[in-house]
């Protein structure tokens, strides 16, 4: 019925393809929603989560107004569940060849849309032609990304230093600086532009989660405790240039991104009046893909264009 792993296997009496229903259902709370995320009809998921409410004894979700809500001991399986999962995942897509050429396995790579830019739009270039049938799911950053990356569920996040856990390994991929970007119009670029021109100027500013508020530039800047004149807030990297356009607004970004949209739309940069840190970012992984070749193949290709990239 489901082959998410490809597997029609049973234990202890449970068909083990319906354990990834399970953990869709525990995470939609709504059959409709999961039959169209595991691309089957709703009459096959409720056949599915009858058979596992009886294999579990338990109703695992239940009807409450118009939604459905999960029972006591659904939470408590649930993350169980997830690591099962994981571990199965993690058992199938360790191999001992991996052949770039032939390879159609799917990999899974956390990555802001900063990062996609600069790295991955000219990466899948050269994946296309090196390995023409692998899939690549780029997901953002956000505030489940370690437990996501514990539980298997990414092959590789891509993350600033100041996002990285202790738990797993890191490899450092490159440095990158901030500058100040705004409109190519805004005559404060014309004599480059001093400090307190840039805290009164308007701002627009980065937000990308509810745990970490604002991207790590806007970050230290609140560090300075000066106050600055924000009315844009934005989710998205690739959004903060565009708002700058025909505006006196200005917004501080990553200089190799503001380098790309400098050839797009009519923006200028210039050097911050201040010292902030430079970015560096890192690509980090579960330790069972350190023997993993298909991760250690498509990691080696993102190092080579991170290196190119940047020098």
């Amino acid at each position: 019925l489901f082959s998410k792993f490809g597997l029609v296997m049973r234990f202890k009496g449970l068909d083990l393809n319906l354990l990834y229903a399970l953990d869709v259902l525990l995470e939609e709370k709504s059959v409709s929603k999961s039959a169209e995320r595991l691309h089957l009809s709703q009459p096959a998921v409720s056949s599915a989560l009858k058979r596992l409410r009886d294999y579990f004894n338990d109703p695992l979700l239940e009807q409450y107004g118009k939604k459905m809500i999960a029972t006591p001991h659904a939470h408590l399986i649930q993350e169980e569940l997830k690591a099962v999962l994981a571990n199965v995942d993690m058992l199938i897509s360790r191999t001992s060849i991996f052949e770039p050429g032939t390879a159609t396995r799917k990999f899974t790579v956390t990555s802001s849309d900063y990062l996609a830019q600069v790295i991955f739009v000219p990466l899948l270039k050269y994946l296309r032609a090196a390995a023409p049938k692998i899939q690549i799911e780029l997901i953002p950053p956000g505030d489940t990304t370690h437990e996501l990356l514990a539980q298997g569920s990414i092959d590789i996040a891509i993350l600033p230093e100041q996002m990285l856990t202790n738990e797993f390994p890191a490899e450092f991929l490159f440095s990158d600086r901030f500058v100040i970007v705004g409109c190519k119009k805004n005559p404060i670029f014309d004599a480059g532009i001093s400090e307190s021109e840039f805290y009164a100027s308007r701002q627009v500013v980065v937000k990308l989660g509810s745990r970490r508020p604002v991207s790590i530039s806007d970050q230290q800047l609140e560090n300075h405790r000066k106050f600055r004149d924000v009315d844009i807030l934005v989710s998205s990297f690739l959004l903060a240039p565009e708002m700058v356009v025909d505006t006196d607004r200005l917004t501080v970004m990553h200089a190799r991104l503001a380098e790309i949209f400098a050839e797009r739309i009519p923006i200028a940069t210039a050097p911050l009046p201040f010292n902030l840190p430079v970015i560096k970012e890192y690509a980090q992984y579960h330790s069972t893909r350190s023997n993993d070749l298909g991760v250690q193949w498509l990691l080696h290709a993102i190092k080579t264009q991170s290196i190119r990239k940047i020098d």
